[in-house]
């Protein structure tokens, strides 16, 4: 497949691998291995976050393939995140650079605040009030967080940055400041239940990157899933993934990067890994697009339930 299909450029001209690994749940014990598998299989691009508290075997895997001459630093992508307890403006840079000393990274390739919403940052990384919800600290505005991104660029500590799980009208107050750097990312979850139609148009009409998290339906995803959609057993997948030969993950990750959209499906088994990758070296036909995007019912599955009182909650009406 052509080298521009497998691309897609941040601003500045960096290219961003359209597939790559995440490692959101990945076990402890498993994920070094699952990383070193990935980039055995051509991976060039592992999405990370300092909340995942898995970055040091990440940095693990990453140091043994270019310790073995499989890959250069310049070869691999790596994106981590900044979590929402880390959000005062002294906090941020002494995030960003634990994670890379987690990474083993002199820099990271790309940067995002993981949540628009704020937590208090002396009760560990998931504070809970005693009625199970996170306790917000609503004195930080995430235009502050994102000047404070902004710093990690001039120094030289991350090359580009962006955000996560923003909202359209959150995207546009950042872009209304204008940013001194450019937003280059967006991630949210996405999926063919929910496509983000209105989010990645924002995005492309200013040039921002979009990346799909959960685009498996996140079938490992905490919580009751008994009454919900299992997206891998949506009868239209699994036609396409027969008619194909193929798995229902590679049609689902397909209908991605068809999109142009970056896609990071998890995985700490071999052979899906390896089988996720193999999703580059076929295409939809555009009935079968057509198929998929009709699947769209705006449906979230992953909808940060213990952050729904706190303020900058992206996900609708706060309760």
């Amino acid at each position: 497949m052509a080298d521009s299909n497998l691309f897609t450029v941040l601003p500045g001209g960096k290219k961003y691998p359209l597939l790559g690994l995440g490692t959101w749940q990945s076990e402890s014990g498993k994920v070094r291995h699952a990383v070193e598998t990935a980039i055995a299989c051509g991976y060039r691009h592992i999405d990370a976050a300092y909340a995942y508290a898995n970055e040091k075997e990440v940095g693990d895997a990453i140091k043994a393939k270019i310790d073995d001459g499989t890959i250069k630093r310049e070869d691999i992508f790596v994106t981590t995140k900044l979590w929402i307890t880390e959000t005062h403006p002294g906090r941020i840079e002494p995030c960003c650079r634990e994670s890379l000393q987690n990474l083993g990274l002199d820099y990271a390739d790309l940067y995002l605040i993981h949540y628009p919403v704020s937590l208090v940052n002396d009760k560990g990384s998931f504070p809970l009030g005693e009625d199970g919800m996170l306790i917000g600290d609503d004195s930080i505005d995430y235009i502050d967080v994102w000047k404070g991104m902004e710093s990690l660029v001039d120094k030289g500590l991350v090359r580009a940055i962006g955000v996560s799980n923003f909202n359209t009208s959150q995207m546009q107050r950042i872009l209304d400041l204008p940013p001194k750097h450019p937003v280059a990312n967006l991630q949210v979850e996405c999926h063919p239940l929910l496509a983000q139609n209105e989010l990645i148009e924002l995005c492309k009409k200013h040039g921002i990157t979009v990346t799909a998290y959960s685009p498996l339906g996140s079938p490992e995803r905490p919580g009751d899933k008994s009454t919900e959609p299992v997206l891998m057993e949506d009868p239209v997948v699994c036609a396409i993934a027969k008619k194909r030969g193929v798995s229902s993950a590679q049609v689902l990750i397909r209908y991605q990067l068809q999109r142009g959209v970056v896609v990071v499906p998890k995985s700490v088994t071999p052979s899906r890994i390896q089988q996720n990758f193999e999703a580059l070296h076929f295409e939809l036909s555009k009935e079968e697009m057509q198929e998929l995007i009709d699947l769209n019912r705006d449906h979230r599955l992953l909808d940060f339930p213990m952050g729904k009182r706190l303020k900058y909650y992206p996900f609708g009406n706060q309760n």
